[in-house]
């Protein structure tokens, strides 16, 4: 525990990987590009999980499960999808192993047993999804159907960074059915607002919703909405989406019902997704040279004590006390632990829990014992203050939203103070290499221009903003003309 981490100024980058796994969050596995999620890591994956997992259920979606694997022919029935995913798929071609003759004890994949049609492991669950539906809708009656599913799905990656980018990860994925077009663009549009409140809420992390330029889109989709967050290193992340399918999906499987006039037609789509990314956009928001830094909402730990004692009559009597605490503050729904190992100094203790994030610490030895009071350390700010058991419970209270507050607030101002509006490409390519962050900058429309740019800056579109307002300009790379600003960046 005593080795510092490398500093954010000095390589943010390896900074990230140090943390990761010296808080205990994740690691390398023996499989090329795939993470195991340590126990302290999938501990906050799930509160993220159960959060949204109400928020899906309060606006009406329910959880089922599809197959792992798609069968090749259903995958490429949706021309642009399976186009878009086709470089990152995971096949199965055979179902069998046997003993290698020519290496006793070791097995071979049997030449025989080849599958009559290849799998495909899923990358994204349309093409299963929408197969299935064909066979649950006939009418209108049938509509809307709202299902979320929360999966694992494989994207090969050669490059890979545990949470942002690994050939496997988790995630959950929503994919709704309507009669009408409106009703599909009101759900795409509901959900992108269901992520942007627990980002923000949940998460302490400020978005910017928008919807991607038609060449950022989602493979199939007509239109898709964002949430776009902005780490600490001024790069921009993804954080969620919410795509509009149009009956892109409906005709390519053939998904029609019929209508309250009684004549057939396509049924409306949508999908929308988060993923274990989002781990990543905690740690680069909020952290710091010193480890993790954790909003209470996510914390698997809000609070823990930590007694300082010399005899075992001293820790029964802080134990004691420490109990009273631990059952007034669960009775507020706050998660506290109590960390009485005897293998580690309370120094060390201290050190860990300071890395992992745990938002307030408490510590209590003999003499707080006397003196009726307790030291409250909170990891946000890096301050202490001694304050009387009286009246602790709901100090603690008060702290835990205080410093969700704070941290939010904190990421608000970094993010607003890094959009910045630039009029010429000099000034794009400055503003971008020197401060970072999003730049504000016309566009005229096109991809061509959008490419161009990305090949010389590496800066992509991460959004059009939803609240952006209508504005005359000349685009700042081509000159022509524009009807309205966009947010640039560099993403991960």
């Amino acid at each position: 525990m005593s080795k510092k981490l490398t500093s954010r100024a000095e390589d943010y980058s390896k900074w990230y990987n140090e943390l990761v796994v010296r808080a205990d969050l994740a690691e390398n596995s023996a499989v090329r590009g795939c993470m195991v999620i340590k126990p302290y890591g999938y501990a906050i994956w799930e509160k993220m999980q159960a959060e949204l997992d109400r928020m899906f259920k309060e606006t009406g979606h329910q959880n089922a499960y599809f197959p792992l694997f798609v069968p090749k022919s259903l995958f490429e029935a949706e021309e642009k999808n399976a186009e878009g995913f086709a470089k990152e798929c995971a096949i199965v071609t055979h179902y069998r192993l046997q003993n290698d003759p020519d290496k006793p004890g070791k097995l071979r994949v049997d030449p025989e047993a080849k599958l009559e049609e290849e799998l495909i492991v899923r990358p994204t669950s349309e093409a299963i999804i929408w197969n299935t539906y064909r066979n649950w809708i006939q009418s209108y009656r049938d509509l809307p159907i709202l299902i979320n599913q929360w999966a694992n799905v494989v994207r090969w990656e050669m490059r890979t960074r545990l949470f942002l980018r690994t050939a496997e990860f988790l995630w959950q994925e929503g994919h709704t059915a309507h009669e009408t077009k409106e009703e599909a663009l009101e759900e795409a549009r509901l959900m992108n607002n269901v992520y942007a409140t627990f980002v923000e809420n949940f998460m302490a992390i400020p978005v910017v919703q928008g919807l991607k330029s038609e060449s950022e889109r989602f493979a199939g989709a007509e239109e898709t909405f964002c949430i776009e967050a902005l780490m600490q290193d001024g790069k921009a992340l993804q954080a969620g989406t919410s795509h509009f399918l149009g009956q892109n999906f409906a005709k390519a499987f053939d998904v029609k019902y019929a209508n309250k006039e009684g004549k057939q037609d396509y049924v409306w789509a949508t999908s929308w997704g988060v993923s274990t990314r989002l781990m990543g956009a905690l740690i680069m928001t909020h952290s710091d040279d010193n480890g993790l830094v954790l909003p209470p909402n996510l914390a698997p730990n809000q609070v823990v004590v930590v007694p300082i004692y010399k005899s075992e009559e001293q820790l029964d009597a802080i134990t004691e006390v420490v109990n009273g605490i631990m059952k007034n503050l669960r009775s507020k729904h706050i998660s506290v632990k109590f960390d009485n190992r005897d293998t580690l100094r309370p120094g060390a203790k201290f050190a860990q829990h300071e890395l992992q994030g745990v938002p307030l610490r408490i510590a209590i030895g003999a003499r707080d014992l006397e003196n009726g009071t307790v030291e409250l350390a909170r990891r946000d700010t890096l301050t202490k203050e001694v304050v009387p058991l009286d009246g602790l419970v709901d100090k603690v209270e008060s702290l835990m939203k205080e410093i969700q507050n704070s941290l939010f607030n904190k990421a608000l101002d970094f993010r607003n103070s890094h959009i910045t509006k630039v009029d010429t490409f000099e000034e794009f390519k400055t503003v971008l290499n020197t401060k970072t962050g999003f730049l504000s900058a016309h566009w005229d429309g096109t991809a061509e221009t959008e490419d161009k740019i990305k090949e010389l800056t590496k800066a992509t579109i991460r959004c059009i903003p939803l609240d952006g307002d209508a504005e005359d300009g000349v685009c700042v790379y081509s000159g022509k003309p524009s009807k309205r600003r966009v947010l640039f960046a560099k993403a991960y």
